[in-house]
């Protein structure tokens, strides 16, 4: 456990609360927070969860803005559906980007972990685009990647970290309910 791993915790915490609250500011933090982890990550050979914190600063970048455009009169963000075809789509986009980054890091990189990290790396990317276009579905994905990213980042001995994502687990349910109580409140967007 370093300094770095408790600040990037903390940041991340509070970035996913903010997030589960429907709230804009969680967008820099939770850039703040890919900041720290890329650096981390770095550091303990996990490559495609470090590319994807530089991919999650492009699809915060997203999510920002689309927030921005998406707020209710309380400053909430307005929850949007999820279509059973755009829940295959991206279910589709996820296998195929984890079989893709998988093999690249199996054949070109000393990566630790290449096939788990390149499949919790890919869905968290479609569970991050999700979250962008403010559906609650986002986060019964984000339950189940943080649910394997628990067990990796303890086989990896990034216990602090392994412990953020087991909260993240009941933020995820928390958001879930949240928002799914927003979407039944609301007109859709």
């Amino acid at each position: 456990m370093s300094l770095l791993e408790i600040i990037a915790v903390a940041i991340s915490f509070l970035g996913i609360w903010l997030t589960a609250k429907r709230r804009l500011l969680c967008w820099p933090v939770s850039l703040l927070a890919c900041a720290l982890y890329f650096k981390l990550f770095l550091d303990v050979r996990l490559y495609s969860d470090m590319v994807l914190q530089a991919l999650f600063g492009v699809a915060i970048l997203y999510g920002w803005a689309a927030w921005s455009k998406g707020k209710g009169d309380d400053g909430t963000v307005a929850v949007r559906p999820l279509s059973p075809r755009q829940a295959g789509a991206g279910m589709a986009a996820g296998a195929l980007g984890a079989a893709a980054i998988g093999w690249f890091t199996s054949h070109h990189t000393d990566a630790a972990l290449p096939w788990m990290d390149a499949g919790l790396s890919s869905f968290s990317l479609v569970a991050q685009y999700w979250t962008a276009r403010r559906q609650a579905a986002s986060w019964l994905l984000w339950i189940a990647v943080d649910v394997l990213y628990v067990g990796m980042f303890v086989f990896k001995g990034l216990w602090l970290t392994a412990g953020l994502y087991a909260a993240m687990i009941a933020l995820a349910v928390i958001g879930y309910r949240r928002w799914r109580q927003a979407a039944a409140m609301s007109v859709p967007v």
